[in-house]
């Protein structure tokens, strides 16, 4: 998969203003629609809290990575938001999250969206990377850092 193409310093917050898991997502959806490819941002928010209702996307390591797979995009969408306090995202390891990776996928493309998670989840096995992304000051390093490049 190619995270250049998907990973872009607009798509990328350093500021994320909610305080649960309810205002994280809806703050996810509205950076992603920055994209231009989120046809419908309320059937995405639907998309990813009918995922979080199945099973939390909370993490290990401060790190959650809520998605949805939905009609309203037409190919997959990513974005990438950081809090400067941690946020109750119902985490694995039971600890408060800081850090954010969203993606929306149309339903009937499975392998990209799968693909993706899976290379998301490789990242954040680092914790200099995760420190990094917590201490970056531009969305262009948070990119850079994600992509390998820092």
């Amino acid at each position: 998969m190619d995270l250049e193409n998907l990973l872009k310093p607009e798509l990328v917050t350093l500021d994320l203003k909610g305080r649960n898991k309810e205002e994280i997502i809806r703050e996810l959806v509205d950076l992603a629609a920055r994209s231009g490819k989120v046809l419908n941002k309320e059937e995405a928010v639907l998309s990813v809290f009918e995922r979080e209702n199945r099973m939390s996307t909370g993490m290990k390591h401060g790190i959650a990575i809520p998605h949805g797979k939905t009609t309203a995009v037409r190919e997959l969408v990513a974005c990438v938001g950081i809090s400067k306090e941690e946020v109750d995202f119902d985490a694995l390891d039971r600890k408060g999250c800081r850090i954010f990776i969203m993606t929306l996928s149309p339903i009937d493309k499975t392998g990209p969206h799968l693909q993706f998670l899976a290379e998301v989840g490789m990242l954040f096995r680092n914790e200099e990377k995760r420190q990094a992304l917590l201490s970056a000051k531009t969305p262009e390093e948070v990119v850079s850092i994600l992509l390998g490049n820092a």
